[in-house]
């Protein structure tokens, strides 16, 4: 590998600094974005039980929004429980615009380093062809910076398509997820108004 890293030269050194990125970004967003943390499938019910059993305090609510990304949503309408259905859905909209933003996270940052690797690695393919023109004199040809330039210009091209596929296809994955979990958040957020002012 080394090896690999030395032939390529120093174009590819910041194509490694933006997989490293990237691959951190997916494992992050792999552990932040599990149902099980965002959307809780029992907690809708929980909060309706609470309900029933005379309402919620200010500590069930603080717990509520400690709880998951669903629980601060809940929790906001819950906290203006005693106003009109507008006014708790204009605070589910406001929390809501807020945990979008912690949803999609980092997620910019993901899709930037999709579409700009390529880019880096055809900068490390012209400098790499820039060396292999540079190798012809009028005395002849230099053949250990030809292959050197044929080196540099091939690992880089590579390296960019490495890193921007899995970057790319994670970037989308991770999108749909979001839009997945903001759809659900949305309907469960309309149950529970609904619960509150006794339409269900």
């Amino acid at each position: 590998m080394w090896e690999i890293i030395l032939a390529a030269g120093w174009p590819i050194w910041p194509l490694i600094i933006a997989s490293v990125i990237a691959l951190a970004i997916i494992v992050e967003r792999f552990w932040a974005l599990r149902a099980s943390v965002v959307t809780p499938e029992q907690l809708l019910p929980e909060v309706q039980n609470w309900l029933k059993q005379g309402g919620v305090t200010k500590e069930t609510l603080g717990r509520l929004e400690a709880h998951s990304l669903l629980g601060k949503v809940f929790a906001s309408a819950l906290s203006s429980a005693n106003n009109s259905r507008e006014v708790t859905k204009e605070a589910i909209e406001e929390t809501g615009r807020a945990v979008a933003h912690k949803l999609e996270q980092y997620l910019p940052t993901l899709g930037t380093i999709s579409t700009v690797a390529p880019l880096l690695g055809l900068l490390g393919t012209v400098i790499g062809m820039v060396e292999l023109f540079g190798s012809f004199t009028n005395s002849g040809h230099d053949v250990a910076q030809f292959a050197r330039g044929i080196s540099v210009a091939l690992y880089n091209t590579a390296a960019g398509i490495v890193v921007a596929v899995p970057s790319m296809i994670a970037y989308r994955y991770f999108r749909s997820k979001v839009d997945g979990f903001l759809v659900d958040m949305e309907q469960q957020a309309i149950k529970l108004v609904e619960i509150m002012h006794g339409d269900r």
